[in-house]
């Protein structure tokens, strides 16, 4: 291969012929990292680069070395518009992953973001919801783009998403406090119940924030969905987030193939390719079926909240001051169970989860999930789940 300066053929062959890649991604996100996993995977298929990894933050200026930078070709997942104009002065064959700013002019994939909001309007939907919103950040296009897909899955099935957007780069600058109340003012002027998209798991973070600062019941008054699976975001969020998964690794591969191809001369056939996203990962953000009775709701957040530190019915009613009979008859027509059937799955829920994502002992599983004794807790399991609780473990494994 010939090596390239600034764009200037100068016809010396590189050592052993291997490209010289520069990799310009932040980690800072797991889909940054899952880029990565995919140009990994295709430099252990395909002929080795020689490769230099700038991990950057988004949005940040262009490194002030790259305009020096000797090299062969670029994937890059912050191209700020000084950098674009670089690049396309550059001539450097280049792959561009960002998708902030829309098209760039430079070779291009990215997420399918309306695809992206379908499939999380599919997933409120598929929950008996009839009302709909979006959150999201007014200067990036990728969010400008779900909100469309998402607008327009709702618009088919004959409801409207009320919407919400403001800027990224400004909050960054002046702190996330004046969001958030605007989050919560907005959130209280919505219909109930009622299902939200958020443009990604960074804002169902907030969203999930204002809601319990506007003492809004996640998911029975308000479900929650945001984008890009990111575990760390998404566990820590309470109740847990559920979240649309792109194909992040199919993304960091396909760009490494078309990099390669670009650096042997190909020219491609389009400017931009979208790769579609892979499913939803539901958790209890979403875990609900919409549920008008005010009483039920109620009972519902406190079965949510406690069901795991042994909560009974008698507690519930101290709080929801119904007859028994009254709140049987109710749970099973709002969600079609009675309460302390509801209870035993919140806990059967959270002991599969244990039991999928720890090395927790029975007894110490048993004590989190609000039975005080591990033999029981067994025989419920089995009776629920159809296993025994190593059973489940070993299938999981």
């Amino acid at each position: 291969m010939k090596e390239t300066i600034r764009g200037k053929s100068t016809g010396l062959p590189r050592e052993g012929d291997r490209p010289n890649v520069l990799l310009i991604v932040e980690t800072a996100m797991s889909f940054g990292r899952g880029v990565l996993e995919g140009i990994s995977r295709y430099m252990v298929e395909a002929p080795s680069w020689s490769v230099q990894l700038d991990l950057r933050e988004l949005l940040v200026s262009p490194p002030a070395w790259l305009r020096r930078w000797d090299g062969d070709g670029i994937i890059t997942r912050s191209t700020t518009p000084e950098m674009a104009d670089i690049i396309l002065k550059w001539g450097i064959p280049t792959v561009n992953l960002t998708d902030i700013y829309g098209d760039q002019g430079i070779p291009a994939i990215w997420n399918d973001h309306a695809a992206i909001g379908r499939m999380a309007a599919e997933h409120l939907i598929e929950r008996g919801l009839t009302n709909f919103a979006f959150c999201g950040f007014s200067d990036h296009h990728w969010s400008t783009e779900r909100r469309i897909g998402f607008s327009a899955a709702v618009g088919e099935r004959g409801h409207q998403a009320h919407c919400h957007a403001s800027d990224w780069s400004q909050a960054r600058r002046s702190g996330w406090e004046k969001q958030q109340a605007k989050i919560v003012e907005w959130l209280q002027s919505l219909p109930k119940p009622i299902g939200i998209m958020a443009c990604n798991d960074f804002r169902g973070q907030h969203v999930l924030e204002a809601c319990r600062s506007a003492r809004l019941s996640i998911p029975d008054q308000v479900a929650v969905i945001g984008v890009d699976n990111d575990q760390v975001i998404c566990d820590f969020c309470q109740p847990q987030l559920s979240s649309v998964v792109p194909a992040a690794e199919r993304i960091g591969y396909e760009a490494a193939a078309l990099l390669d191809r670009l650096m042997h001369g190909e020219k491609p056939a389009r400017t931009i390719r979208l790769v579609q996203p892979l499913g939803v990962a539901s958790r209890h953000s979403t875990d609900v079926m919409a549920i008008e009775d005010k009483e039920v709701v109620m009972a519902l957040k406190i079965i949510r909240e406690r069901a795991c530190l042994g909560l009974t019915v008698q507690e519930i009613l101290r709080e929801v001051p119904i007859a028994r009979s009254s709140l049987e008859r109710r749970f099973r027509r709002s969600i079609g169970r009675s309460p302390q059937a509801e209870i035993r799955d919140v806990q059967m829920k959270r002991a599969r989860q244990l039991l999928c994502d720890t090395d927790l002992s029975l007894a110490q599983i048993s004590s989190l999930t609000g039975f005080k004794h591990s033999e029981y807790f067994s025989v419920v399991f089995k009776r629920e789940i159809g296993q025994t609780p190593g059973q489940f473990r070993s299938s999981v494994g």
